[in-house]
């Protein structure tokens, strides 16, 4: 008997252990696997992105075998993606799911937006206040400049 019902999904197999980073925006996709180097590393990524959401519209996913983050990895998809959720997959099973969140400050991870900052030309590592966790904004600790999400360059 034959089926005239067009698929509708494209399955894509599930991960034995790893991380799905889900709702990213789609416009962050590419900034998340850059700045979380998944570009170079050799275990399964997989990636989706301008994928239909009802909640977001469009949104993105990507699935990371064998790999699960650092709380200062996590605070970079916070700062890229603040919609993001992870979910946490050992032996095929979700065993911890949760929204990422803004931190109130930010170290080390994000350059300053300045040029003439001290921390651009020394050996000292960066230090923001977040002072919006909806449009985000970071404030400088050294040169008091406020950095916007767009402007955002992770170290």
């Amino acid at each position: 008997m034959e089926n005239n019902d067009p698929r509708k999904e494209l399955k894509v197999s599930a991960i034995e252990n790893g991380t799905v980073i889900d709702h990213i925006p789609a416009k962050s996709v590419f900034q998340v696997i850059r700045m979380l180097g998944l570009e170079s590393i050799d275990n399964q990524v997989l990636f989706g992105t301008n994928l239909d959401s009802r909640k977001f519209g469009k949104k993105g996913i990507i699935k990371v075998s064998n790999r699960y983050f650092e709380a200062e990895e996590i605070n970079k998809i916070a700062l890229a993606a603040p919609s993001a959720t992870l979910i946490v997959i050992r032996d095929f099973q979700v065993v911890e799911k949760k929204h990422v969140s803004v931190p109130d400050y930010v170290e080390k991870i994000v350059k300053c937006f300045n040029p003439n900052c001290i921390t651009n030309h020394e050996a000292i590592p960066t230090k923001f206040t977040v002072l919006s966790k909806d449009d985000i904004r970071l404030k400088c600790q050294y040169c008091e400049k406020i950095t916007v999400k767009d402007d955002i360059i992770f170290t």
